[in-house]
């Protein structure tokens, strides 16, 4: 005989209600799963796709209200998935196993949106460095600042967060930014940070900042091609500016 799953009765009529209502899910889970398969991503909504993800974390419950509170309280798919993990655990009925869910496919499209940019001369794809730089700032709460060091070719050797800061201020040393660009041995660099208040208006701070780092890079023969800031649906590069 098998096992009354935990909270429910071994009464034969609750134990066929579970029965129906785990048919019903399952069912329900099939259909997304075909839809995703025949129609393709574009097809899938916020919070089926939501549904979907913690399917895998959360085999056994019914994951529709739980993506729904999601974007209730965060607003859209792309914020979910960028909350911070005791944001997430904070909700109610919201474990572990969901929050790495989440993250895993969060590393995924860092990683996606990441691939876009490597190998590739970075100038004549600024485009994707803006989609990139987008997609692993924007939502950040509290400042980041990033370097991308790149080689002969404008190609990305590396990518580093330097720093992390408060919500409107990152401490940035010019030293410490030309010293790893001679280790990985980049004759280049971009400058990136983002503005968690979603406005991208250099600050006389950022101004200044840049203008250190130049000069030390500078006197190293080291190109400083640009900064660019990140805010929410919005960037803004000094060189397109004419602060550079």
């Amino acid at each position: 005989m098998a096992r009354a799953r935990k909270g429910f009765s071994e009464q034969p009529g609750l134990a066929l209600l579970d029965e129906v209502i785990d048919h019903g899910a399952d069912g329900h889970r099939a259909r997304m799963r075909q839809k995703l398969l025949d129609a393709g991503p574009s097809a899938i909504l916020d919070h089926e796709l939501l549904e979907m993800v913690l399917f895998l974390a959360l085999p056994r419950r019914d994951t529709k209200p739980l993506a729904r509170a999601l974007l209730a309280q965060f607003g859209s798919f792309a914020n979910t998935i960028s909350a911070p993990p005791n944001a997430l655990l904070a909700l109610d009925g919201f474990g572990e196993a969901a929050v790495a869910a989440l993250k895993t496919v969060q590393a995924a499209a860092l990683r996606l949106a990441k691939s876009e940019v490597m190998n590739r001369p970075l100038l004549n794809n600024w485009d994707k460095v803006i989609d990139y730089l987008t997609t692993v700032m924007a939502r950040e709460t509290v400042e980041q600042f990033r370097v991308l060091f790149l080689d002969t070719r404008n190609r990305l050797l590396g990518d580093e967060a330097q720093a992390r800061g408060t919500v409107n201020h990152t401490p940035v040393y010019p030293r410490e930014v030309v010293k790893r660009a001679l280790e990985l041995h980049a004759t280049a660099i971009v400058l990136a940070h983002n503005h968690p208040s979603g406005d991208p208006t250099p600050s006389q701070d950022d101004i200044a900042m840049t203008k250190e780092v130049q000069a030390a890079a500078s006197a190293l023969s080291i190109v400083l091609h640009d900064h660019v800031i990140i805010g929410n649906g919005r960037w803004l590069s000094f060189r397109k500016e004419g602060l550079l």
